[in-house]
């Protein structure tokens, strides 16, 4: 009985002991026209050796070896084998959220290592561990200015992801916090005299993400000063962690709100991730989520404990900040060991690595296609107008191996239907992107070519 803890003759044993002559005789209060009395339409039980080989096939019939240009929040990059040979030790994949934290020091002293790591490439002086992603980092952080300020409105740039942007309106719709957007300018950042214009006295947070969800990164310096003149906060949501190893950080925000996904955390079907806020120490007490502190025992041994906590389940519910119910630990320490792996060269090497990926595949790309949003500095990601539809063009490309950009009309209509969104990072290689770009001229009649790009 591998998998059944139960044999039938301890069954007999626990029925009898609670006077049960069979386990129908448990279900005896429950009206007879209510219950099952045929068998489950399931097939029949299977060996495990049948299962595994069920799975096999299962897993043949899965698409492998493509190429893919897809990135917009949830990036692909090279995870260490040492990541899950430590994350998967009982001693972490078991302990989830610490809720005696005292008790589980392994756990908590990773998460106090990864809020060190997060301070130090933030530049903010304290960090939390963590949130369920970047996006519901991005709508607390946006609370905590509201809470902080004692102001009542948002504003959002267009340029900030747009799934980011939604879940934030579904937080500030029950909160009553309205939010104004703003557009875009020519270079793809946000256009600061639309901004300047939309922040009022009553303004408590301007949400920017950079680099933006165009790959392009924001001013940070000028946005701070406009909310700063103003009396609002600045948010800077960071969508892609690897960008910090080479971009300048933030260190003009009030808060930020990081997506560590990139740091070790496979792309999976759009989770589990691990989202961050990061901040100066003046909003300690408006932080959702937990901070970790080190401290010494009564025998004066370094020690971890868990020294904020913000949620309703631990403090009196008026003074809650949160009900973010889980920190994310096990992905958080997947980004510690990432971190640790790489090291702060390491990371910046790896940044180049990205910046240079996404420099040749522009180059590849734009002898066919038009590069959107040039002038302003970007990270690995590149915004193309393409000769023919972008739907269209993807379904050719598959027929390569090859998954092409993001569409972007979806979110971006003004941008129109011929307009993606292409990413490469350091496991994209230069055969890939040459053949993306052989791929998307025989995807497209000659004559479509010539008419959209005359250099063709």
């Amino acid at each position: 009985m591998r998998y059944l803890p139960k044999s039938p003759a301890d069954r007999v044993e626990m029925l009898a002991a609670i006077g049960a002559g069979c386990i129908d005789d448990l279900f005896a209060t429950i009206p007879g026209e209510y219950r099952l009395t045929r068998d489950l339409a399931i097939p029949r039980q299977h060996s495990e050796s049948e299962i595994l080989d069920r799975f096999r096939a299962f897993a043949d019939e899965n698409a492998t070896g493509y190429a893919s240009f897809l990135g917009a929040g949830a990036y692909r990059h090279y995870r260490p084998a040492i990541i899950d040979a430590l994350a998967q030790r009982g001693e972490f994949l078991t302990s989830y959220t610490p809720y005696q934290p005292e008790i589980a020091q392994g756990t908590l002293q990773a998460m106090f290592e990864f809020q060190t790591m997060v301070c130090e490439l933030t530049c903010m002086e304290i960090a939390n561990a963590s949130m369920y992603d970047g996006s519901t980092g991005a709508a607390e952080a946006m609370m905590m200015a509201v809470r902080a300020t004692g102001r009542d409105k948002a504003v959002v740039a267009r340029t900030v992801h747009p799934e980011y942007r939604e879940v934030i309106a579904t937080y500030a719709q029950h909160q009553e916090i309205p939010i104004a957007e703003v557009g875009y300018a020519a270079n793809g950042r946000v256009d600061l005299a639309a901004l300047d214009a939309a922040i009022t006295s009553e303004t408590a947070c301007v949400l920017v993400q950079s680099p933006n969800f165009f790959g392009t990164i924001e001013d940070v310096a000028a946005i701070a000063e406009m909310a700063h003149a103003k009396g609002a906060l600045l948010i800077v949501s960071i969508a892609e962690a690897v960008s910090l190893g080479i971009v300048r950080p933030p260190v003009e925000a009030d808060i930020v709100s990081l997506e560590a996904q990139s740091f070790g955390i496979a792309v999976g079907f759009g989770g589990p991730y691990c989202g961050v806020i990061a901040c100066h120490d003046r909003f300690l007490r408006q932080m959702p989520g937990r901070i970790v502190g080190e401290t010494k025992d009564a025998d004066g041994k370094r020690g971890y404990v868990l020294t904020l906590s913000t949620r309703e389940q631990h403090i009196r519910r008026e003074k809650a900040t949160s009900n973010i119910c889980t920190n994310q630990a096990l992905m958080a320490l997947m980004a510690t060991i990432f971190l640790t792996v790489y090291g702060r060269l390491g990371l910046r090497e790896l940044a180049e690595h990205n910046l240079a990926k996404a420099e040749y595949l522009k180059s590849a790309l734009s002898a066919d296609a038009k590069i959107l949003f040039e002038g302003a500095p970007r990270f690995h990601e590149v915004v193309v107008e393409l000769p023919a539809g972008a739907e269209e063009i993807n379904a050719a490309l598959l027929r390569d191996k090859i998954v092409g950009g993001l569409p972007l009309a979806k979110w971006y209509p003004e941008l129109g239907p011929n307009v993606s969104l292409w990413c490469a990072t350091e496991l994209t290689t230069r055969a890939q992107m040459d053949a993306a770009a052989d791929a998307l001229r025989a995807a497209v009649p000659d004559e479509e070519l010539v008419n959209a790009n005359p250099r063709g």
